[in-house]
């Protein structure tokens, strides 16, 4: 009996532990908590000093407010993603969790994302707390509605690469607002790369993710400028009007030759419009912004 209980648990544990991650998409919020740690490790300096409890409430703060986002986004499309392939097997749709523990956990974690993130400093707070309002607030909605909820839905999904300068140093100012625009022109060729790959889904649910509405050769050149202004913001810091935010030639022209290869799968989904070209791009963009915040990280300490 004793055996039977423990087992029952466990796997209790374990289902609640699984649902918990999938309702705030923890591979989204982690890699969203990375990007503000590499803004906090750019920011410190001599005049504002490391400090492991700041990082560490930074992690814990950044969680809770991407988290939040992320279950406010699926309570209030709860319905919808019932109709999609890729998301029908959530947590609210599948009905392993209820919309009113959903509502009681992302209105906790709000809370405490906000306090801890006020404990950093309150500037650190204000830009969690406007990512939070614009993620659910404007962008979730406008999904439905307007292919302008990609360039809306940006505003907060470029807030947390700077989100760990602010962090570090308690100022925004050129240097934030540089890597705010990094990750800003990031985010049209990521999420419209998704929208490519999978529009049938998104078309189920009355989702307008690409920015004609079509997959056609205008949305296909809209990645590729937004994609080529990705790569300009990337190599800003190398001109010395950045502020305190610098990078090496060695670093910009690595930067450099990285846009450019995400440059080159922009311009072979404009020839062959295929969604596993699409998908190749996507899991790129990944890993060009994972690599570029890994470099300028390296290129500060060495």
């Amino acid at each position: 009996m004793k055996n039977l209980l423990l087992k029952t648990t466990t796997i209790n544990v374990k289902s609640i532990f699984l649902d918990f991650k999938e309702i705030t998409k923890a591979g989204l919020a982690v890699s969203v908590v990375f990007s503000s740690i590499v803004g906090y490790l750019l920011g410190f300096s001599v005049k504002h000093p490391f400090s492991v409890v700041t990082l560490f409430l930074l992690a814990i703060g950044g969680y809770c407010m991407v988290g939040a986002s992320n279950i406010f986004n699926q309570v209030i499309e709860k319905d919808l993603d019932a109709k999609m392939d890729r998301t029908k097997n959530r947590p609210l749709p599948s009905g392993r969790i209820s919309v009113n523990k959903a509502l009681i956990l992302g209105f906790i974690m709000t809370f405490i994302g906000l306090i801890v993130l006020y404990i950093i400093n309150p500037k650190t707070a204000m830009f969690g707390a406007i990512s939070i309002f614009m993620y659910v607030s404007l962008y979730t909605p406008l999904k439905t509605l307007t292919p302008l909820s990609v360039f809306v839905g940006a505003f907060p999904g470029a807030i947390p690469f700077m989100l760990g300068w602010v962090a570090a140093t308690g100022n925004f100012g050129i240097e934030a607002g540089t890597l705010f625009l990094i990750q800003f022109f990031w985010q049209f060729p990521h999420f419209w790369a998704i929208g490519w790959f999978l529009f049938e889904d998104y078309e189920k649910a009355g989702f307008f993710m690409l920015p004609t509405g079509k997959r056609d050769s205008k949305t296909v050149i809209q990645i590729i400028l937004y994609t080529f202004w990705l790569l300009v913001a990337s190599v800003l810091p190398v001109f010395g009007f950045t502020g305190e935010l610098q990078l090496s030639v060695v670093a910009a022209i690595v930067v450099f030759l990285l846009g450019c290869w995400m440059l080159f799968y922009t311009i072979q989904l404009y020839k062959n419009r295929e969604a596993k070209t699409a998908k190749k791009l996507m899991l790129v963009s990944v890993t060009y912004i994972t690599l570029l915040q890994i470099i300028y990280v390296i290129d500060k300490f060495v």
